[in-house]
């Protein structure tokens, strides 16, 4: 699925076409979650949904999504976590949460939202681990939130380059993200400069 599909989902099922391919994107299906929450940014920005209920629709489907893979993890346990770790572009990334879990403790919620597959993988593992459901809301949940507003609002800006931007960020992880940040940071400086030189000529 790609940034046209998306839109035409969009255009069919509104705001609920949002919350539905974040709330599996999540748990796992093959939609890259910065492309799904840059589309919403951007049907903001063209008029097709009004910002706030589009945003409030994409973080509902994130936290949706983290609080079902929790869930499964702790409902199912190691059969799923099993299940997932035969498959080996998995299994790394099982090593990987691992191996933060261990350093970083429920901070490793936090750092797994900088880590496409680790994000998904994350809420499996703590629910096998038995993490107390309210340290992983708080953790889960708060990142969830700084992560959606962050490609929401990029969204807003890229428009078409939406995909092209999702697979960058995609390989080579939050290297790119600082870049997009940096570029849009500038570009903002550039339009109140040419606002304020606008409004210095007419007064």
């Amino acid at each position: 699925m790609n940034y046209d599909s998306l839109v035409m989902m969009i255009h069919d099922f509104g705001y609920a076409a949002l919350f539905f391919a974040l709330w599996l994107g999540i748990v796992g299906i093959p939609i890259p979650d910065e492309v799904i929450v840059m589309t919403g940014g951007a049907v903001t920005a063209n008029g097709i949904l009004l910002v706030i209920p589009a945003f409030l629709l994409t973080y509902l489907g994130v936290i949706s999504g983290l609080s079902l893979g929790y869930v499964l993890g702790r409902t199912m346990g190691e059969k799923i976590v099993n299940r997932l770790r035969r498959r080996q572009k998995f299994d790394k990334y099982f090593l990987i949460s691992d191996r933060l879990m261990q350093k970083y403790g429920k901070f490793a919620l936090s750092i797994s939202y900088l880590l496409p597959i680790v994000r998904h993988v994350m809420p499996y593992l703590v629910g096998l681990h038995r993490m107390k459901f309210r340290h992983y809301a708080l953790f889960a949940y708060t990142s969830g939130l700084i992560w959606t507003f962050t490609f929401f609002t990029i969204g807003r800006f890229v428009g078409k380059h939406i995909e092209e931007i999702g697979k960058l960020i995609y390989n080579y992880g939050i290297d790119i993200l600082v870049l997009v940040l940096i570029g849009l940071v500038m570009l903002l400086i550039v339009q109140i400069l040419k606002q304020y030189r606008g409004h210095k000529e007419r007064g």
